[in-house]
């Protein structure tokens, strides 16, 4: 998980999209930290509550949603173009354009 010590995901700065700079709390890094990891791939909804919050069920809470609107606001809304993208049923999925 990443770090305020620690903002960088294999050397690749993620607290900036086209220099400008993002403000995301550890839990949005850490969702993002796993898309990115999985880009290009769904990523399941109970793989990324397993790996952000130690959850190995789906509880019936809004939790994943909530934390995902939060860093879709952050990285995607200044933005023309989305970076995360929601796979009906499936889960979630990091891409940018083709």
């Amino acid at each position: 998980m990443p770090s305020a010590e620690n903002p960088r995901l294999e050397g690749v700065p993620f607290r900036r999209r086209s220099g400008v700079p993002l403000q995301c709390r550890l839990t949005e890094l850490a969702l993002l930290e796993v898309l990115m990891r999985n880009a290009g791939r769904v990523v399941p909804r109970t793989l990324l509550l397993d790996k952000v919050w130690n959850l190995n069920f789906e509880p019936s809470t809004s939790i994943l949603e909530t934390q995902i609107s939060r860093l879709r606001a952050k990285i995607d809304k200044p933005f023309d173009l989305p970076l995360v993208h929601t796979v009906r049923s499936m889960g979630y999925t990091l891409h940018g354009p083709s």
